[in-house]
């Protein structure tokens, strides 16, 4: 109940600050709609069907391109915290290619793959894929040494130490890492949604734009940031119920509830 009074009381502060910029800017209903107008919009909007089939095209892109890298990101951190001596020479070439905006790799992506829905799942990919690999490892060769001699004296094989004891202590680190992926991959979805693709929430924005409806670009970007905050809260509650699972909930709960 607390957290649901925090999100109505935020809400209900931006809304009424965002109709006193309006009121005091004096700004023409055609550049910088009124917080009704807007609402009114959203209203209108989910009227017909065609908003919900640009959200289900916009999730089906963002859910394969970000449990792709959430599975990838989290295999080969593994993998390159495990081997440290590899990861020496790996880390070089990944610290070049991770200040990249994946919008910058766009071109070369529609080239390759043409327009459609795998450019944006591309870009959804890079932009959550660097964050996850690389606190992963580090998160891997930071792990308590006295958990591998515990299991050396027990005579677990390695790969059961990596997927056993290694990836169920470092997980809280690892999931720090899925929440701030989610948000990139986010907002990387939109912005490759914007070049070449024909549905979509950012396809909608540009849409709008080209329209000139400017209560139905502030509708969808009110949209967006709805459904960035629900999946951020949907992965606070897998990530507690595995914690919860593992034992780990009292000790690492508060943390992460606090972000």
């Amino acid at each position: 109940m607390k957290t649901l009074k925090h999100i109505v009381v935020s809400l209900l502060i931006f809304i009424g600050l965002w109709q006193l910029i309006y009121l005091i800017g004096g700004f023409q209903e055609a550049l910088f709609p009124a917080p009704f107008s807007v609402g009114k919009a959203i209203v209108t909007m989910f009227l017909h069907k065609d908003v919900y089939q640009d959200i289900g095209a916009s999730m089906y892109r963002f859910v394969i391109g970000y449990l792709l890298a959430v599975a990838s990101g989290i295999l080969l951190g593994l993998l390159l915290g495990w081997f440290p001596r590899v990861f020496n020479y790996v880390n070089p070439i990944i610290q070049v290619l991770r200040p990249i905006s994946p919008i910058a790799w766009l071109p070369f992506i529609v080239l390759w793959f043409g327009i459609g829905d795998i450019p944006a799942i591309v870009i959804i990919f890079i932009a959550a894929f660097y964050p996850i690999l690389l606190t992963t490892a580090a998160s891997v060769g930071n792990i308590d040494p006295i958990y591998l001699k515990v299991a050396k004296n027990f005579g677990i094989r390695r790969h059961r130490v990596l997927f056993t004891i290694v990836f169920p202590a470092a997980f809280p680190q690892i999931m720090n890492s899925i929440h701030i992926a989610l948000g990139s991959a986010w907002v990387f979805l939109v912005a490759g949604e914007m070049t070449g693709a024909q549905s979509g929430l950012g396809f909608r924005i540009i849409d709008a734009r080209n329209n000139l409806r400017m209560d139905h670009l502030l509708a969808t970007i009110v949209i967006i940031g709805i459904i960035g905050l629900l999946l951020d809260s949907l992965i606070k509650v897998i990530e507690k119920k595995i914690l919860s699972n593992w034992g780990k909930e009292a000790k690492e709960g508060g943390k992460y509830n606090a972000n």
